[in-house]
């Protein structure tokens, strides 16, 4: 059985399409439209990562900043989300930071990362006979995009065990080589059950219904890997931007006020998001949900056991939220992707600047304003103010 490889390629042929057009620019949709008047227009994969837009909706906090909100639209493919961004039928989407990375400067597209959506909140699960890194050699493991933060810190675990990425399909892997192939998530749980694949790194809550269906185990939290990274970014229209700024803040208000309310509402954003929740947001049940979301200090325990966590002074949330995207985490992120096997042209990253980079992607005016609005990055757990090193050992 594939579990759809072959469509899980297309799709990425087809997001490659998308962004290696030159100087691509936003669809009409809204054009039309008063600045007052446009509807906040979200676009959603149904994962843990986009909680914050969808609690923000839920819970009408557009509506509290004066704005309008449609109802979500859910994707099951990045390519469509991004599609439908580019096409200005959405104006609010949550992307794998990467992919913005390829976006502004792959394709030229006009639009900046405005936040952070989450931080952390993915793992590395694997069949229950692996007990290390080093025992995938020969395998396969499943990612969910070649620009993803996932494809980064597995790259960094792998290497560390002494073995060897392949990226391009293979009858035969030496016993040093691990062959990744891009999945859809919800393909992952029943490939890796079936033995097509080792196992798979990817984002919430598919590791956690993994563990609960006792058909693999988390060898490693990718934020055991890099601390507090981040994983899903808010990406908006430049045109928004420079032409709605008081629209766009609002916008970021609500994201922002989104992840300090879920904080501490972490069992009360489970049964929001849950398939028999008030927004059936995603085709996930509550105890899947809670297990991502809610704190427990069993659970913990146990991960440092396995060796899932191994830094004990880094911060273990399996997921947190806080909005302020860091200048220093966009220039590691550029400087791993440099390093980073990907399939597809890119060049672009080659003579790609980091600092440069992190400016010219990111728009921090609004965020800053919202959280300072919020009561500052304290409020969000964050000390050491706007600026801080990155923690990346694998």
């Amino acid at each position: 059985m594939s579990f759809k490889l072959d469509v899980s390629r297309r799709e990425f042929l087809r997001l490659s399409a998308l962004l290696t057009g030159a100087a691509l620019v936003p669809g009409t949709g809204f054009a039309a439209e008063k600045a007052t008047d446009q509807p906040v227009r979200i676009g959603y994969l149904p994962i843990t990562d986009s909680a914050p837009l969808l609690i923000a909706h839920a819970n009408k906090l557009f509506e509290a900043e004066g704005l309008t909100a449609e109802s979500p639209r859910l994707f099951r493919s990045w390519s469509q989300v991004v599609e439908a961004f580019m096409a200005g039928q959405t104006n609010v989407v949550h992307l794998l930071s990467p992919i913005t990375v390829w976006s502004r400067f792959g394709s030229k597209f006009p639009a900046r990362v405005t936040a952070w959506n989450h931080m952390a909140g993915s793992g590395l699960t694997v069949a229950p006979e692996i007990a290390s890194a080093a025992d995938l050699g020969g395998k396969k493991v499943a990612i969910p995009f070649w620009y993803s933060i996932h494809n980064v810190v597995l790259q960094k675990i792998l290497s560390k065990a002494g073995l060897t990425v392949v990226t391009t399909p293979k009858d035969t892997l030496a016993a040093n080589e691990v062959a990744l192939v891009v999945m859809a998530p919800a393909d992952m749980g029943a490939a890796l059950a079936q033995k097509a694949i080792a196992g798979f790194i990817v984002a919430e809550p598919f590791n956690a219904a993994a563990e609960l269906k006792n058909i693999g185990k988390v060898l490693r939290f990718t934020s055991d890997v890099w601390n507090n990274h981040a994983c899903c970014v808010i990406f908006q229209h430049q045109k928004d931007l420079d032409e709605r700024p008081e629209w766009s803040q609002k916008v970021v208000n609500a994201i922002v006020n989104a992840q300090l309310w879920m904080r501490t509402h972490r069992s009360e954003s489970a049964a929001i998001l849950a398939n028999d929740g008030t927004g059936k947001y995603t085709p996930f049940p509550k105890p899947v949900l809670e297990r991502v979301l809610v704190p427990d200090a069993k659970l913990e325990a146990e991960y440092f056991a396995s060796g899932a966590n191994i830094h004990k002074d880094w911060n273990h949330e399996r997921i947190d939220f806080q909005p302020y995207p860091f200048p220093s985490y966009t220039e590691a992120l550029i400087k791993a992707l440099q390093e980073t096997k990907v399939e597809g042209d890119n060049a672009f990253l080659k003579t790609l600047d980091p600092v440069f980079a992190a400016k010219d992607l990111v728009d921090d005016r609004f965020v800053r304003k919202a959280v300072e609005k919020a009561g500052g990055l304290q409020a969000f757990g964050v000390t050491g103010g706007w600026n801080r090193t990155e923690l990346i050992e694998a």
